[in-house]
């Protein structure tokens, strides 16, 4: 075969493999009878947390879905790193947001991948360019969450004034705009350890309340006919220790996972590993829409009905 001969063989071949995963990506479907997916991120909230609070929404999406006290955060055990991680799919050494003095314009890690808006790709805008009509929006408790957001990608980025007022500009939201995409942040049980010590009565008081805060969005979503159809996904950024995290222990790095809605295995004891940056693998799944190749997290199959099978105990 002569060297022309070859390079349209070659051409032909390339062509050929992206009709063929063309075909593939058209060809992914969201999980059936979702339209609507709520994330819910509570700062500094721990597994030891939840089990000493009195916490009757955490305990039954447990019971109504799949979950593991025993996901993982990333390195540092620190806000930024974990955040960008829980939406971007990958981890510091990816996205290159390894402190909280990151910032678009100064940090020491280049990531390996930009999208748009000039950071590591997001949820956020995977999910408006794959699906254009998505209405998507952003409440955080923390401002320095903001940063991290492909902002242009959502209809509304909130910094909000406490956790009520965050818990209500997205009830609100939902009520208004029946968006696809909610992600609420609360920030003050990160500030109850920093100030009393993880696991102290004031702690533990902080979990309660984003439990009533949790219930208050499951309401609005029963309200606005919402509920059959929306997935609720609650995690944390990371634990902590004494008074404090971003250190290498268990009581650091161990955070909650749950999610129930339709589509998700009942009351299932999730075995299989999870990590910060498989949240938003999980919701590329969810969504019907294809990954970053960039991103290294892998979806929670085996919290979803259609997967349960022997590999996915």
């Amino acid at each position: 075969m002569n060297c022309t001969n070859a390079v349209a063989a070659y051409r032909l071949a390339f062509i050929s493999a992206a009709v063929a995963l063309f075909a593939t990506v058209s060809a992914i479907a969201q999980v059936p009878h979702v339209e609507h997916v709520v994330l819910i991120g509570i700062d500094g909230l721990s597994p030891a947390g939840i089990h000493a609070s009195n916490t009757p929404q955490f305990d039954e999406l447990v019971k109504e879905g799949a979950s593991t006290m025993h996901a993982r955060a990333v390195m540092p055990t620190s806000s930024s790193p974990n955040w960008a991680s829980m939406i971007m799919g990958a981890g510091p050494e990816q996205h290159g947001i390894t402190s909280n003095d990151w910032q678009r314009d100064r940090f020491d890690i280049a990531p390996i991948d930009k999208g748009p808006e000039g950071i590591f790709p997001t949820i956020y805008g995977v999910l408006r360019r794959q699906r254009p009509e998505a209405i998507i929006g952003v409440f955080h408790d923390w401002d320095g969450y903001g940063r991290l957001v492909e902002r242009e990608s959502c209809e509304t980025v909130e910094d909000a004034n406490g956790p009520d007022d965050a818990m209500q500009r997205a009830i609100g939201f939902v009520h208004e705009r029946k968006p696809t995409f909610t992600f609420v942040h609360l920030d003050h049980v990160d500030h109850a350890g920093h100030k009393s010590g993880w696991g102290s009565p004031e702690y533990v008081q902080a979990v309660e309340h984003a439990d009533a805060l949790i219930g208050q969005m499951r309401r609005a979503l029963t309200d606005t006919g919402l509920a059959e159809s929306t997935i609720v996904l609650v995690t944390a950024d990371h634990g902590g220790k004494d008074k404090g995290h971003g250190g290498a222990t268990m009581a650091e790095i161990e955070i909650p996972w749950i999610i129930a809605g339709p589509g998700v295995r009942r009351g299932h004891e999730l075995t299989v590993p999870v990590n910060q940056y498989d949240t938003a693998a999980t919701l590329v799944h969810i969504f019907g829409v294809q990954p970053p190749p960039s991103w290294i997290a892998r979806p929670v199959l085996a919290a979803f009905a259609e997967n349960q099978s022997p590999a996915n105990p």
